[in-house]
């Protein structure tokens, strides 16, 4: 994969770059940033390319509904760059906008999600967008695993690079994959079906590794545990799984019970009215040890159901993992948002990875469409 800062400062001055960027970011009922982490990640590009002289066209899709502007997220990223938004994707506005363009200018391009031939990946809206620019760079590791237009098909018809954010995500993850020991790996989230492949290799890399999660009911079920009117998954954990000497399940857990009561109790006396929401204190003492001991640390996942505010053991977590010494690599969006909402320092060394579903694919596979897009340029 070839990288942007590969390429000689001289030809980047005066060059149209898109970006595509990974400012896919939390908005409030007023319509506000409420997380910048993403628009922090991805200003190192941009910044590198606006000091090259380069002009920089970013592009970027904002939430799940198609009529939802990037105009908040413009003032996000002016906190950091001045960048001009523009409503417009590949039409007159957009056009006239990038031709009065200076070197050294940002313009944010409208939701690009906003257009349903993105989520098509269909190639005329593709070309429509490389006739913008000169070269193409993709920072938007957070959104590398969807074949859509703005990612796997732009390479096809510009010269194209990775962004020092996709740099970055793609060495650091690599090199999880093979983890200096002790290590210690925790995954959360539900879907065991589709995260098997996952777990067999974090079960096989990892000394010791903890099922989190919905996940986890999927695995006390598999033992014959009662889980209560929790999540489980369509997939029963097989015995490769139950058996491997380095799985490490929670042995207690937060409930609600029918009467809406949250208790702790061990994981052997859940109620069939009660609802598992998160690991309990049982669980984060025995994990105190192997996290003080790791040289490896590699998490993706609350341990407890996030978006109803069960943060307190994933945030116990975080603590003792800041406090220790492993390399560490943690990501998915609940789990670093739940950890930026309180009032835990994270140390510097600590890599945030912007990706959820893409780390976990890239983990899984060692690439993603995005990235190999950019390798058959």
């Amino acid at each position: 994969m070839k990288y942007i800062t590969d390429v000689p400062l001289v030809e980047l001055k005066g060059r149209r770059v898109i970006v595509r960027a990974g400012l896919d970011v939390p908005l409030d009922d007023t319509g506000e940033v409420t997380d910048l982490f993403r628009v922090k990640q991805s200003v190192e590009t941009i910044e590198y390319l606006t000091n090259a002289g380069a002009r920089v066209i970013v592009l970027s899709h904002i939430g799940r509904d198609p009529h939802t502007t990037n105009e908040a997220v413009a003032r996000a990223l002016r906190k950091f760059v001045l960048a001009r938004y523009i409503p417009d994707i590949t039409g007159v506005a957009a056009q006239q906008a990038i031709a009065v363009m200076r070197e050294g200018e940002v313009v944010l391009l409208e939701n690009v999600r906003s257009d349903p031939r993105e989520e098509e990946n269909d190639e005329s809206f593709a070309r429509a967008i490389a006739r913008l620019a000169d070269i193409y760079v993709d920072d938007a590791f957070s959104v590398a695993h969807r074949a859509h237009a703005s990612i796997v098909g732009i390479p096809k018809f510009l010269p194209s690079f990775a962004g020092i954010l996709m740099r970055n995500e793609v060495e650091t993850l690599t090199g999880a994959l093979s983890p200096e020991g002790p290590s210690l790996a925790i995954l959360g989230g539900a879907k065991f079906e589709t995260k098997a492949p996952l777990v067999h290799k974090l079960l096989d890399a990892y000394d010791h590794f903890l099922i989190a999660g919905a996940l986890a009911n999927d695995v006390l079920k598999a033992q014959n545990l009662n889980v209560g009117q929790s999540l489980v998954s369509q997939m029963v954990p097989d015995e490769s799984v139950l058996n491997h000497p380095h799985l490490l399940v929670p042995v207690d857990a937060t409930v609600e019970g029918g009467d809406g009561q949250v208790r702790v109790i061990s994981s052997n006396d859940v109620l069939d009215t009660d609802t598992l929401v998160d690991i309990g204190p049982d669980t984060v003492l025995m994990l105190a040890p192997l996290i003080h001991s790791a040289k490896s640390i590699l998490w993706n996942g609350p341990t407890g159901i996030y978006e109803h505010g069960y943060t307190h053991y994933t945030n116990a977590i975080a603590e003792l993992i800041s406090a220790s010494r492993a390399h560490t690599i943690i990501g998915g969006g609940d789990t670093v948002a739940a950890i930026q909402s309180s009032d835990i320092v994270l140390r510097n060394t600590i890599f945030l990875s912007t990706g959820g579903g893409a780390m976990l694919e890239f983990l899984m596979k060692g690439t993603l469409p995005g990235i190999e897009a950019l390798n058959n340029n």
